[in-house]
């Protein structure tokens, strides 16, 4: 559990706070989130595996697709919303962010950048879509479906009128200057807090 959007997102939940994660996978991270922060979570995924797996750990999990609008859930059900790496893999992400503004007070969201330089120069120089640490999957194998960018997302945002609370970035190996002056361009990896515009 080494991924630095996690230790980012681990300092942003609130003790004690009630969280929904979003695609949860085998509930690891809602399992530290639980030790660490006291929280009471609910994780969902569409992995049976991943179900089996998360409940061993003694966590509440749902199987669900994300895609379906999460139409179980009430508004303000929870405090937190959790998407971790997994925007760029659903359907119509839009329809997503919108959901999880209404089913908790705020969200946190982290993706991978798309606009890095290092993508940029990959597609620019050989063609092909890039292969790297944070996307270590060919373009044909990748849950991938949504290629987004720093900026993208605050676009995104502005159109549904979603509040962007904080935002963080990762550069590489960790955060630095240059991907929080111009994420869009020196970011690896982006997360945000965000919530309902005028919540």
């Amino acid at each position: 559990m080494n991924r630095l959007d996690l230790n980012t997102v681990l300092d942003w939940v609130p003790t004690g706070s009630r969280v929904l994660d979003l695609g949860c996978g085998d509930g690891d991270f809602l399992a530290r989130l639980r030790d660490e922060r006291n929280v009471v979570g609910v994780g969902v995924d569409i992995d049976p595996e991943n179900i089996v797996t998360a409940v061993s750990k003694g966590l509440d999990v749902i199987q669900e697709d994300i895609n379906d609008g999460l139409h179980c859930f009430t508004t303000n059900r929870f405090d937190v919303v959790l998407l971790a790496h997994a925007l760029q893999e659903l359907t119509h992400p839009h329809i997503a962010l919108a959901r999880m503004v209404d089913i908790g007070e705020e969200a946190i969201v982290s993706f991978p950048n798309f606009g890095h330089w290092s993508c940029r120069l990959h597609l620019g120089i050989k063609g092909q879509m890039p292969m790297s640490r944070a996307m270590p999957l060919r373009w044909y194998d990748t849950p991938n479906i949504h290629f987004c960018t720093v900026r993208d997302f605050e676009a995104l945002c502005l159109t549904l009128q979603i509040d962007i609370i904080e935002r963080a970035t990762i550069s590489g190996l960790g955060q630095s200057a240059l991907g929080s002056w111009l994420p869009n361009l020196f970011a690896t990896s982006a997360i945000f807090r965000i919530r309902r515009a005028n919540g």
